[in-house]
């Protein structure tokens, strides 16, 4: 299917509640009229999508501006990110229409605008119910497929956008809007290259001063710096000077789409933020408790020791042969809601422990696929003690999940994530990942907070 067809679909099946088809090859596509040009569209029209070749872009563009638009977005890819300098000129040219015109250009080269509380969309799977994240990227496919696999585990946006070659729209003037955007309270970022290094500064330091974001450079090996040219046309900057910016305008660093994802889940869900690095981690198995211990110190965090009066409770409480009652904690029993919900309570009292990390998955006890943990025998009484524990203890409660292994393992561990995230809790997919997420707000939010 190709990116109109597919755009078409996409805002069909939101609702979104004015879609024009232009072709003058057709007078009717999935259903709808089909125009010949922009202009033999009845009533106004305010965004354009344009999926044709790029040197038929200036007859698009004069059609857009005899009809009054307000934005142009430019799926259109082969301008100046092919190398070519009759190509860059073009964009240029295109640039001067958009002004005499008075419309703005989003793109070339772009997926473009992702906007569930208006319906508008270019992509089917995207999670519609809107919410306060926005994420502005450089990459059309990261602007679709980060909302779209963040859907599941609870994030919700307020605005996305792709912006491709940033002719006219570009990140410093969106990083501007977001940080005054009141539906907006979390801003993630994925950028290849910055082209007002001193705007882009400020515009950086004054969104880290009023909310959390969050930002994946992409091309920081010479390897991912050539690909970022041919993919964006984007020259980057020395990679240590913007990890040196990210650092004194306090934004959160990260290094992939996976770990953006992580740490949003952190923000979103993981509340209060702790000050402290102290994390105590809860579940079956030595193994895993041995992994988290290792995994956890790596990245920042600390297991701060349980109280000799804490360790003495906890023996009451799970009267386990072979348990382990130090942090981490390890108890066969742990798989029991009522057990869950009062060892969180005893750990979550502790002044040492800043956060706890509730582990499935990751032990033969635990293994997903034989349908124990999605039965109603485990899993609304389960979810609802790791929320109740959560909401009596005011600390973050987390949940590592560990991957499956087979399809029906896979189905189980889906069933589980989805009803955690429906009571508000933060969900990862593996022991590091979860402590990573935690160890960036941390550092974020001890400076964030001082200032």
């Amino acid at each position: 299917m190709s990116f109109a067809a597919w755009a078409v679909s996409s805002l069909k099946e939101a609702g979104f509640p004015s879609i024009y088809p232009v072709n003058p090859r057709h007078s009717e596509a999935f259903g709808l009229t089909c125009y010949p040009s922009v202009s033999a569209i009845p009533g106004p029209v305010d965004h354009v999508i344009v999926c044709i070749p790029a040197e038929k872009s200036m007859d698009v563009l004069d059609d857009c501006a005899r009809k009054g638009v307000m934005s142009v977005h430019f799926f259109t890819a082969g301008f100046s990110e092919s190398g070519e300098r009759s190509r860059a000129e073009l964009e240029r040219d295109m640039l001067q229409k958009a002004r005499d015109g008075g419309f703005r250009i989003i793109g070339p080269n772009c997926t473009g605008l992702f906007v569930p509380e208006v319906r508008l969309t270019t992509s089917d799977r995207m999670p519609m119910q809107p919410g306060d994240i926005a994420f502005m990227s450089q990459s059309g496919g990261h602007s679709q497929d980060m909302p779209m696999h963040a859907g599941p585990r609870g994030l919700r946006f307020s605005k996305v956008i792709s912006y491709g070659n940033a002719l006219d729209i570009g990140e410093c003037e969106l990083l501007e809007y977001f940080t005054g955007d009141a539906k907006t309270n979390i801003i993630a970022i994925y950028i290849e290259g910055v082209r007002e290094g001193n705007r882009f500064r400020s515009a950086l330091e004054k969104a880290c001063a009023r909310k959390p974001v969050v930002v994946y450079k992409g091309g920081t090996t010479e390897a991912g710096l050539r690909t970022a040219m041919s993919h964006t046309a984007s020259m980057t900057s020395s990679i240590k000077t913007f990890q040196t910016l990210c650092r004194q305008a306090n934004a959160i660093q990260v290094s992939d789409v996976q770990e953006l994802i992580d740490v949003l889940v952190a923000l979103s869900f993981a509340r209060p933020y702790p000050m402290g690095k102290g994390i105590a981690v809860v579940g079956v198995g030595g193994g895993p408790s041995v992994e988290a211990g290792d995994r956890m110190e790596t990245v920042g965090l600390e297991l701060s020791a349980l109280s000799p009066d804490v360790q003495a409770q906890l023996k009451r409480l799970l009267h386990n042969d072979g348990g382990i009652f130090t942090n981490p904690l390890d108890a066969t029993n742990l798989i029991y809601p009522d057990v869950i919900y009062n060892t969180l309570k005893v750990i979550g009292g502790s002044p040492r422990i800043d956060m706890i990390m509730y582990h499935m998955g990751f032990h033969p006890v635990t293994r997903w696929g034989g349908g124990i943990y999605s039965s109603d025998f485990f899993l609304r009484p389960a979810s609802e003690a790791l929320h109740k524990s959560h909401e009596e203890i005011n600390k973050p409660v987390l949940m590592a999940l560990g991957q499956a292994s087979d399809m029906a393992g896979m189905d189980e561990m889906l069933k589980v994530q989805a009803a955690f995230v429906k009571e508000g809790l933060p969900v990862f997919h593996s022991i590091e990942k979860t402590g990573l997420a935690m160890a960036r707000v941390v550092a974020w939010w001890r400076r964030f907070a001082r200032d």
